[in-house]
């Protein structure tokens, strides 16, 4: 069991004591899920010690993973299927959407909204646990700039970290929240800003308390946590105690390799599943992501949709707070989600690296592909790091073959309008129903795989017949513009390798 320190309290989390054997028969009754609580299982960990179970109020520290696990099975043109398998015997729930025909969704996509890989089987499904690799305190120095204050374990190599931590421009806002890439690993750190009256620290204090894991799906659990610690640590600088005890108790047992250094796969790159699958990143902020998403950028969703399914590099600017737009990134890796077996295995993964800055300059050099968010405007004059480069509601690119996806045609706008409306009809359900089953981030994600698997499977259907000629009746099949996304399905041919001649107007390309 962890013991509380006498240097400093553990905030607002301690341990939960033994329960009574002699009450073990009945068991409390179960409040309500709400949509932030997962499922819990019966712990696994040995006899005499116990854990708590849950989110520890105030701290976001939750000890437990979900056994609740999904597959899912989609027609490109009829339907998805969702079916949910619950470990202790409850009986599963069952969904049926039909794609593209409206959204009445009498059951959720499934009980547990920490599902990591929704497309896989219930033999593949790779169960999520908590996995902390590290937890740190970074601070800046009026005379070294950012520095590592602290960290466990203390041998491990946090070199960056501490420019990822605390965001260029932070010095100007009070609080954020920064996900980010660290080799192999996901970070996800809190930054506060206190002013003091100090004129060794010019008046303020700054300070960012993160943790790395090799998934960045789970971090979310721990976003209040890390935030009642970082004001801790402004107020009582050098008290480490509480984050001691958080990492005994959720520190990764992860296998070594040969030279004694531990490696961990990122939950995306399995390779028993489709590589162009996300999981899911729970959200934290009120308004949702894919929801603020959809309303930020409007129809050029659609042009960014393009983009991410061409595995282009796509750089996001913004002034702090970044948090939201770590949100813009894992968004628009949503949209290039695609379900077809085979699909996308000779492409390169469109990769989420989250925050980056110039110190990951040597690393987006090697990338073929990825998304990103940077607060620094130098990146916009590194034109060879990016294929596209987004600065608020404003999409654009310096490659001249990739110019014609920039305007939106008829298609575009249909597809648009197609998505806000089932959008509309789901937040009239929820708020004249009650109905708090659906939720827009299922939407969302689903409008765009349909959308791609039944590109990809016209294409493919084609590319296996004894004519395998791309006609504008297959286009606008697929619901694109002959015309207007012709330069699109060249590019989306060549890159994923598929066989066919198009034919639009007597012009032809194979």
């Amino acid at each position: 069991m962890v013991k509380q320190s006498d240097q400093a309290p553990l905030l607002d989390w301690e341990e939960i004591p033994q329960p009574d054997p002699n009450q073990a028969a009945q068991p409390p009754p179960h409040p309500p899920l709400r949509e932030e609580d997962a499922p819990v299982e019966k712990s696994s960990q040995p006899a005499g010690r116990r854990t708590p179970t849950g989110t520890a109020a105030g701290t976001g520290w939750s000890t437990s993973s979900s056994t609740t696990v999904t597959t899912i099975t989609c027609s490109p043109t009829k339907s998805v299927t969702a079916v949910v398998a619950s470990r202790n015997g409850s009986p599963g729930r069952r969904l049926t959407e039909l794609c593209g025909h409206g959204w009445d969704r009498p059951e959720p996509l499934g009980s547990d909204r920490n599902v990591p890989f929704p497309g896989l089987s219930v033999r593949d499904q790779w169960e999520e646990k908590d996995q902390i690799v590290a937890v740190f305190v970074v601070t800046f120095n009026t005379r070294s700039g950012n520095m590592v204050e602290w960290c466990l374990p203390h041998d491990i190599n946090l070199d960056g970290v501490e420019f990822k931590s605390i965001a260029s421009g932070s010095h100007r806002i009070t609080s954020d929240f920064i996900y980010f890439r660290k080799g192999c690993y996901f970070g996800l750190a809190c930054f506060a800003n206190m002013p003091v009256e100090s004129k060794l620290e010019r008046g303020a204090r700054m300070k960012s308390v993160g943790i790395l894991s090799p998934s960045y799906t789970l971090l979310y659990r721990y976003m209040h946590f890390l935030e009642n610690q970082v004001r801790h640590q402004l107020q009582c600088p050098g008290q480490y105690s509480p984050l001691e005890a958080f990492y005994e108790d959720k520190k990764a047992v992860l296998p070594p390799t040969a030279n004694g250094l531990v490696t961990a796969c990122p939950t995306w790159s399995v390779t028993s599943i489709n590589r162009c699958m996300h999981p899911e990143m729970k959200i934290t902020h009120p308004a949702g992501c894919m929801s603020q998403f959809i309303q930020f950028f409007g129809e050029q969703i659609m042009v960014l949709w393009k983009f991410a399914l061409l595995r282009k590099r796509i750089l996001i600017f913004s002034p702090p707070p970044v948090g939201v737009v770590c949100y813009r990134v894992y968004c628009c890796c949503c949209l290039a989600n695609v379900s077809l077996p085979g699909i996308g295995v000779s492409v390169p993964e469109l990769r989420p690296f989250f925050y980056i800055n110039i110190a990951d300059i040597p690393v987006l050099e090697t990338e073929l592909s990825y998304v990103a968010c940077t607060t620094e405007k130098i990146f916009e004059d590194k034109k060879d790091l990016y294929d596209v480069y987004v600065d608020n509601q404003n999409v654009k690119t310096h490659r001249s073959h990739l110019q014609p996806l920039l305007r939106l045609n008829a298609a575009d706008k249909e597809k648009y309008r197609k998505l806000s409306e089932q959008r509309q009809m789901l937040l009239y359900s929820q708020e004249v129903d009650g109905d708090c089953t659906s939720n827009e981030e299922d939407l969302f994600v689903l409008f765009f795989m349909e959308l791609n698997n039944r590109i990809f499977q016209t294409l493919s259907d084609i590319a296996a017949s004894t004519d395998p000629i791309l006609t504008a009746e297959h286009v606008r099949a697929m619901g694109l513009d002959p015309q207007g996304d012709r330069s699109f399905l060249v590019d989306l041919l060549e890159v994923y390798g598929i066989d066919v001649t198009l034919v639009i107007d007597n012009l032809c390309c194979h």
